[in-house]
């Protein structure tokens, strides 16, 4: 049986089934021997007390800027930086 969410993670309840783009604490990441800005966009598919699962998940690179990510990501809730609202279609400059 699943935890009720806590209230501190309400808020990401509101997007569960939506496209968001979300962007984590670390200046850099490193991925596949790439280093990336934490740039990810994708469907919100679960929310638990803890993490936020993306799937599908494109990862903003600046050589590949919709490379999509072959399994799903979870992303602890304490480590994202920021969330909004995103229509995976837009297309945003990543210089």
């Amino acid at each position: 049986m699943k935890k009720p969410i806590i209230e501190e993670n309400a808020v990401f309840l509101d997007v569960l089934g939506k496209d968001i783009l979300l962007v984590t604490e670390s200046k850099q990441l490193n991925i596949l021997g790439q280093t990336f800005r934490p740039i990810f966009t994708g469907k919100v598919v679960e929310v638990t007390n803890g993490f936020i699962t993306l799937d599908p998940v494109i990862i903003k690179m600046h050589n590949a800027p919709f490379y999509k990510f072959p399994t799903p990501l979870s992303f602890p809730i304490e480590k994202i930086a920021l969330f909004t609202p995103f229509d995976p279609n837009r297309k945003i400059p990543l210089i």
